[in-house]
């Protein structure tokens, strides 16, 4: 796996670590490629129970799309007329927003610096996010002449409403911490010295939780966004059926019956 993404696994907890702090951590091929790998691996490693993303550096989380890369390779299709830049949004970016929104475990955002374009995508696509006081994000796809790609279209209407999410794209700005906070991409806000220990301990909380419960829950709500009512229902019993099968759920019953802190299996 490339340097620009580090990879890690330790007590269930996979931590994914873009690694271009130097380019505010902008997305060159090279690294999209090893982060859409890293996701992958995290989502598919029964060993790996969360994950936290992150981002080297202070200023940036990810400014999207490498720039500088980018116009190189509008240069080469113009020459070519190949047209496999924008291929990019199918080779990458959709299969990084799938694996982690999709991903069977909870997959926590550390938003240290600004989350612009695919990486505010990015952001969106975790089911949690903690951002540092000193964060910002930003849509930025209407300001370089595109639309939204990375999920944006599907997951910022449904934190921000329609409305919003209209404001924001078609007008791109900053949006501080304490206004993502307001408007729910921000489930919380803490002081940027502290963000790395907090998003720490929150994925490790998630890591020796109940697996199975978690991935049945991101189903029931992914599912429950796109259909009515009685289906939705239907598939409650559904995956109410899986998570009672399961081992957490019987030392879950046991360890509060016995007034202990149950221990989890993620099984």
């Amino acid at each position: 796996m490339a340097d620009t993404v580090l990879y890690e696994v330790s007590d269930g907890l996979a931590t994914i670590t873009l690694n271009r702090p130097e380019a505010m951590n902008a997305l060159n091929i090279e690294t999209k490629v090893a982060l859409r790998d890293a996701v992958r691996s995290a989502g598919a490693d029964g060993a790996v129970r969360a994950v936290l993303l992150t981002a080297a550096g202070e200023r940036a989380f990810c400014v999207g799309q490498d720039l500088k890369e980018h116009i190189g390779l509008l240069a080469s299709d113009r020459e070519t007329g190949e047209g496999r830049t924008m291929s990019t949004v199918r080779e990458h970016y959709n299969p990084i927003v799938r694996a982690l929104a999709e991903a069977p475990k909870p997959v926590v955002a550390a938003v240290n610096g600004v989350a612009a374009g695919a990486g505010f995508g990015f952001a969106l696509a975790a089911d949690y996010r903690i951002v540092a006081e000193t964060a910002a994000f930003n849509t930025s796809f209407a300001g370089v002449a595109l639309t939204a790609d990375s999920g944006v279209s599907w997951t910022l209407p449904r934190v921000v409403g329609p409305g919003r999410a209209c404001d924001l794209l078609l007008f791109p700005r900053s949006i501080d911490a304490q206004e993502a906070y307001a408007l729910g991409i921000a489930n919380r806000v803490v002081p940027a010295a502290e963000l790395r220990a907090e998003a720490e301990r929150t994925a490790r909380k998630l890591a020796e939780g109940p697996t199975v419960a978690y991935a049945a829950l991101k189903e029931a709500m992914a599912y429950g966004l796109s259909h009515s009512l009685s289906e939705t229902l239907e598939k409650e019993d559904e995956l109410q059926t899986r998570a009672g099968a399961s081992e957490d759920h019987g030392i879950a019953v046991r360890a509060f019956v016995d007034k202990e802190k149950p221990k989890y299996l993620g099984r």
